[in-house]
C-alpha cells in the first residue's frame, strides 16, 4: 500500500506542479457466490492487497483532468458540460464516478487526478471497482463531502452500469469500500446487510491468474446476465416472483418449458450458488475447511456446466489445485471467461502449493501463471486513516527536503 500511494503522490506533484491528497482502494476476490449479486443474492468476497491509488489536487479552470499511470494517458473533461458520453476508454470509469457523484448532488469543482495501481486487469479481481472507489474517495475528499457505504457503493455501480455500460452488480464496490482486515464478508445483495466472518489462521487464500483475460463491458458476461434476466422475467410473469433469489428449484422446474435451455441453466446455477454460500458460512463458523473446500469445487462445476462461464485454462488450474493434498478447494472467481482461480490451502504449505501449481500449469498449457498468497485486507473506508498518515509523511518529507 505504502509504495503505490507514495509513488503516486510524488508523480502527481511532478506532473501537475502541486501536491495532492491520496486515497486508496483495494482489489477483491470472491470466495464463493458468483453471478448472484445482480439478482439480489448472496456473496462472500474479501478485499486483497492489490490496490489503486488516487491522488487529487485543485485546479481553477473548471476541468476534470484524469491521468492514468498504467496507460500513461491524460484526459480532460469540462465538469459543467459532463454528460453520459462514454468513449470506450479507461477514462470512462473515473469519469463515470464523477458523473454519478454529481447526480448525487456532490458539488465538485475543478481538479487534477492521478490514478495508478497494481491490480491485474481483466483477471476477475475487480480492477474497475478499485479504480471507481479510489476515484469516489478522492472526489469526496476534494469536495469536503462524505457518503455512507451503501450510497457510495450504489453510486459506483451506477457509474459502471449506466455510464461505462458494464452489467456489474453491487458486490464489487461494496466490498472494495467496506471490507475489514482478517475477515471475509457475507453480503446480502438485496438488503445490503452483511456479516464479517473470520478465516482460520491455519489457511491461506491463494489467487492464481490463468493469464487469460476477459472484458466485462462487452461480450459473453453481458450475454449471461441477459439470459439470467430472461429467466427471471418468466418467473415474475408466471409465478409473481420478483427476484430469482426468492425462487426455489421447484419453481424454476415448473417454468422450464417457457425458458430457453440456457436461461434455465443460468438460473439453476444462481439458486444452487445461493444455497452454497449459506452452507459456506456455516462451514466457516465451524472452521470446517474440508466442507468449505468441497462447496468451492461444487461452485466451480456449476459455473463451468450450468453458467458456461469457464474456459479450458481456468478448468486446468482448478484440476491441478484439487489434486494437491494441501488444497481444501478451488474454483474460478470473478465474471468468468478467463481470469483467476481462488484456492484455500494449508498455511504452512502455501508456497509449496504455488510452486507445484505453476509448474504443472506451464507443463499442460505452456502458460506461466501468476500466483499470490493473500490475506483479507481493509477496504477503502478502513484504509482512510492510513492514507492520512502517508499524506502527512509525504508532505513532511518534501518540506524537510526543501530546507537549505
Amino acid at each position: 500500500m505504502v509504495r503505490v500511494l507514495e509513488d503516486t503522490l510524488r508523480s502527481h506533484a511532478q506532473r501537475f506542479g502541486q501536491e495532492g491528497r491520496g486515497y486508496i482502494a483495494p482489489a477483491r476476490v470472491n470466495l464463493i457466490g458468483e453471478h448472484t449479486d445482480y439478482t439480489g443474492g448472496l456473496v462472500m468476497p474479501m478485499a486483497i492487497g492489490f490496490q489503486t491509488a488516487g491522488v487529487i489536487s485543485a485546479r481553477t479552470d473548471g476541468r476534470a483532468v484524469f491521468y492514468s499511470a498504467n496507460f500513461d494517458e491524460e484526459v480532460a473533461i469540462e465538469i459543467a458540460s459532463l454528460g453520459r458520453q462514454p468513449r470506450g476508454h479507461w477514462s470512462d470509469y473515473p469519469a463515470g464516478v464523477l458523473w454519478s457523484l454529481l447526480l448525487e448532488g456532490v458539488a465538485i469543482e475543478g481538479f487534477s487526478m492521478s490514478l495508478a495501481g497494481d491490480v491485474p486487469l481483466g483477471a476477475g479481481l475487480s480492477s474497475s471497482a478499485s479504480v471507481e472507489v479510489a476515484t469516489a474517495m478522492a472526489l469526496l475528499g476534494h469536495a469536503g463531502a462524505s457518503l455512507p457505504l451503501e450510497r457510495l457503493a450504489k453510486g459506483c455501480r451506477r457509474a459502471e452500469n449506466e455510464y461505462v455500460g458494464a452489467k456489474s452488480g453491487i458486490m464489487d464496490p461494496f466490498v472494495v469500500a467496506g471490507a475489514v482486515k482478517h475477515r471475509a464478508m457475507l453480503l446480502d445483495c438485496r438488503s445490503l446487510q452483511f456479516d464479517l466472518l473470520p478465516l482460520p489462521e491455519s489457511i491461506r487464500v491463494v489467487v492464481c491468474n490463468s493469464m487469460v483475460k476477459h472484458a466485462v463491458a462487452t461480450g459473453e458476461y453481458g450475454d449471461r446476465r441477459d439470459e439470467v434476466e430472461a429467466g427471471q422475467a418468466v418467473l415474475r410473469d408466471r409465478l409473481g416472483i420478483q427476484l430469482l433469489r426468492d425462487s426455489t428449484l421447484a419453481n424454476l422446474e415448473a417454468c422450464r418449458e417457457e425458458m430457453t435451455t440456457a436461461s434455465f441453466a443460468r438460473c439453476r446455477h444462481i439458486l444452487t450458488e445461493n444455497a452454497r454460500v449459506i452452507a459456506a458460512r456455516e462451514a466457516l463458523l465451524q472452521a470446517d475447511m474440508i466442507r468449505f473446500g468441497s462447496l468451492m469445487v461444487e461452485a466451480h462445476a456449476s459455473m463451468r456446466d450450468d453458467f458456461a462461464a469457464s474456459c479450458p485454462e481456468v478448468d486446468t488450474l482448478v484440476e491441478i489445485a484439487i489434486d494437491q493434498t494441501e488444497c481444501f478447494g478451488a474454483r474460478m472467481t470473478g465474471g468468468g471467461f478467463g481470469g483467476c482461480t481462488v484456492n484455500i490451502v494449508q498455511a504452512e504449505n502455501a508456497e509449496q502449493f504455488v510452486s507445484a501449481l505453476r509448474r504443472e500449469y506451464a507443463t499442460r498449457t505452456g502458460i506461466e501463471a501468476d500466483c499470490f498468497v493473500c490475506e483479507p485486507s481493509d477496504g477503502a473506508f478502513a484504509l482512510a486513516g492510513q492514507e492520512r498518515a502517508i499524506n502527512s509523511l509525504e508532505h513532511e518529507n518534501r518540506s524537510v527536503g526543501s530546507i537549505g
